[in-house]
């Protein structure tokens, strides 16, 4: 848990193991409240789909193993304390076929959606958001950077750097 640091509402970490990466994914879980979105950067191997896992575990879908990357169906849709919204866009070809799955319910609707590969939709993304970018530094270890967009991922990023700092 090196590397950590505050500025302009961001908050970077470094994970050293899976199992560490699990655990940040949960604590943010934890935090999120009904409506946000997750907008998951990096490249293949980085740690996204580890990551969403984690999240889906600390919103309360019983069973993260049961969490997968749906890069051949879009999305997955997971029952925690509310719906998690799962999406991996690594294989989209165009934003259209997005749209056909209801890219507005996942926008605007009431759980919380995790977005793999975010930035090939970037423009359609919402104003409101946190960003989270992940950076493979080797076998084990992530650089995890949490960046808000809006009011509401700057007070979520505070609490998820204040609870793993904590843990630390």
């Amino acid at each position: 848990m090196n590397g950590e640091k505050r500025s302009k509402g961001t908050f970077e970490t470094a994970t050293e193991s899976p199992e560490e990466t699990l655990r940040l994914g949960r604590l943010l879980g934890e935090i999120l409240p009904p409506g946000s979105f997750v907008a998951l950067v990096g490249i293949l191997g980085a740690g996204k789909t580890l990551l969403a896992k984690g999240i889906a575990g600390g919103l309360g879908v019983g069973n993260e193993r049961e969490v997968t990357s749906p890069s051949f169906v879009l999305v997955n849709e997971y029952r925690g304390r509310f719906p998690v919204f799962h999406l991996d866009l690594y294989r989209l070809e165009n934003f259209a076929a997005v749209e056909e799955i209801g890219w507005d319910e996942f926008v605007c609707g009431p759980g919380v959606t995790l977005v793999e590969w975010a930035d090939k939709v970037e423009e359609n993304l919402p104003e409101e958001r946190i960003e989270v970018h992940l950076q493979w530094v080797s076998e084990e270890e992530r650089k995890i950077v949490f960046s808000p967009r809006g009011t509401p991922g700057e007070k979520i990023i505070a609490e998820l750097e204040h609870r793993w700092k904590k843990e630390a």
